[in-house]
C-alpha cells in the first residue's frame, strides 16, 4: 500500500468514511458511508461527485494535429474550438492501446487518458509527437448527474450554455478551471479540471447543496455499465478492434475514404477491413436469468453442456437501477443474437439473455 499514490483529496475522503482500494497504482476510494446502491442511484437522479484526478491529463500543440491523424481515426481537423470527442489510439496491429477524450482549445490539445495506461500512452506519443505536457498540478472532479447544471451555476454560472461535449476555461474565486460538459455515466454532468491548491474548498463548495454526494469507484463502475461504456482492460485492450467493441461509430467517417489523411491511421487495414467484411468478435448485452452476477472472466457457451466457449463476460455486476445482475461480453460474431447464452458460474451453467449492451438511456443536454 505504501508505494501506491495518493488523490490531491485524500483527506476529503477519509473525512467523509471513504473505503479505499488499489486501482491503476493509485489509492481510490471505492466507496463512502452510504454504499454503492446509494451512491449509484444518488447520481441517477440528483448529483454525484466523483474525484477521478487519477486520471492522465495531456497538453498537445496545435501542430501536432498530422500525426494526431496517424494516431488516432479521428477527423481532428474538423473538431472545433471550445469541442471535444470521444477517440482511441490505436495500435499497428488494429487493437487499442488506449481510449481518451480529445479536447480542441483556443491554443492547445487537451487530453485526458486512463490512469492505467497513461505511461504507456506517454511514450507512445512522445515517438511522434514533441512538446507532450504532462499536466501535474490539477485535480480532476467529475459532477454528474440531472441536478449537476443547477448545483454548479451558482458557482459557475457560464456552465448552462454548454451543451454536450462542450469545453471551456471559466473562473470560480479568480482561479481558472477547464470544464467539459460529459463523464462516464450516462447522465449529464461535467468533467472540472481544478489546480490542486483550490480544489479542496471547491469541492467543499459543491458539496454544502444537499442535492451532492461524494460517490466513489463503485458507484462510476456501476454506472458505466448501465450506460453501455467500455471498460480499458476489459472491453478495450491491445488485442479487442474497435469493431469488435462496437465502437465503429469512433472512425469517423472522413478516416475511412481513400486520400492523403484518410484512412492512414494506425491499424486501419484491419480496422477498415473489419467495417466492410465484419469483425471475428461483437460485443453484447446481458441480462443474466436470477440474481447471481456473472462477472469478468466468466466463460459463455451455446448450452448447458457445450465443451467449447463462444464468448466471455468482461464486465458484469448488479445494476442497481433495474435491481438485477447485468453483464456486457464479448462473443463470436456467428452466434444468433436471439440465441440464449450460458456463463459458468461456480460450476453451474447460468441462462443469459443477449442484449444490446446499453441498460440505461443516456440523459445529455445537446
Amino acid at each position: 500500500m505504501s508505494n501506491l499514490k495518493q488523490l490531491p483529496l485524500h483527506a476529503v475522503h477519509q473525512t467523509a468514511g471513504g473505503k479505499f482500494s488499489p486501482f491503476a497504482g493509485y489509492n481510490m476510494p471505492v466507496q463512502y458511508t452510504a454504499g454503492v446502491m446509494a451512491e449509484h442511484l444518488h447520481t441517477r437522479t440528483k448529483a454525484g461527485l466523483f474525484d477521478v484526478s487519477h486520471m492522465g491529463q495531456l497538453k498537445l500543440p496545435l501542430s501536432a494535429v498530422d500525426a494526431l491523424e496517424i494516431l488516432l481515426p479521428t477527423d481532428i481537423r474538423a473538431l472545433p474550438i471550445g469541442r471535444q470527442c470521444y477517440s482511441l489510439l490505436t495500435t499497428e496491429s488494429g487493437g487499442v492501446l488506449d481510449d481518451l477524450m480529445i479536447a480542441r482549445r483556443q491554443e492547445d490539445y487537451l487530453l485526458v487518458v486512463n490512469a492505467s495506461r497513461r505511461d504507456a500512452d506517454l511514450e507512445h506519443l512522445g515517438r511522434h509527437i514533441k512538446d507532450v505536457v504532462t499536466i501535474d498540478d490539477r485535480a480532476l472532479l467529475a459532477l454528474q448527474g440531472p441536478c449537476a447544471e443547477a448545483v454548479l451555476m451558482p458557482l459557475i454560472p457560464d456552465v448552462t450554455h454548454m451543451r454536450f461535449m462542450d469545453v471551456a476555461v471559466v473562473y470560480w474565486q479568480a482561479h481558472e478551471i477547464w470544464i467539459s460538459r460529459s463523464g462516464y455515466t450516462g447522465e449529464d454532468g461535467f468533467e472540472i479540471s481544478i489546480l490542486v491548491s483550490a480544489a479542496e474548498d471547491f469541492t467543499h463548495a459543491l458539496l454544502e447543496n444537499e442535492d451532492v454526494a461524494l460517490c466513489g469507484l463503485g458507484a462510476r463502475d456501476s454506472l458505466r455499465m448501465e450506460a453501455g461504456m467500455p471498460l480499458y482492460g476489459h472491453e478495450l485492450k491491445e488485442d479487442i478492434s474497435p469493431i469488435e467493441a462496437g465502437l465503429s461509430w469512433a472512425i469517423h467517417r472522413s478516416r475511412r475514404a481513400t486520400g492523403k489523411f484518410p484512412g492512414e491511421f494506425l491499424g486501419a487495414d484491419r480496422i477498415l477491413r473489419e467495417l466492410d467484411h465484419g469483425a471475428a468478435r461483437r460485443r453484447i448485452g446481458l441480462k443474466p436469468q436470477g440474481r447471481a452476477p456473472m462477472r469478468d472472466g466468466v466463460l459463455l457457451y451455446d448450452s448447458p453442456e457445450g465443451s467449447e466457449p463462444i464468448g466471455v463476460i468482461t464486465s458484469g455486476g448488479f445494476s442497481p437501477s433495474l435491481r438485477a445482475p447485468i453483464a456486457m461480453a464479448l462473443i463470436k460474431s456467428e452466434v444468433d443474437s436471439r440465441a440464449t447464452v450460458f456463463g459458468e458460474v461456480r460450476g453451474r451453467r447460468l441462462e443469459a439473455q443477449q442484449v444490446k449492451p446499453l441498460f440505461h438511456q443516456p440523459n445529455y443536454k445537446r
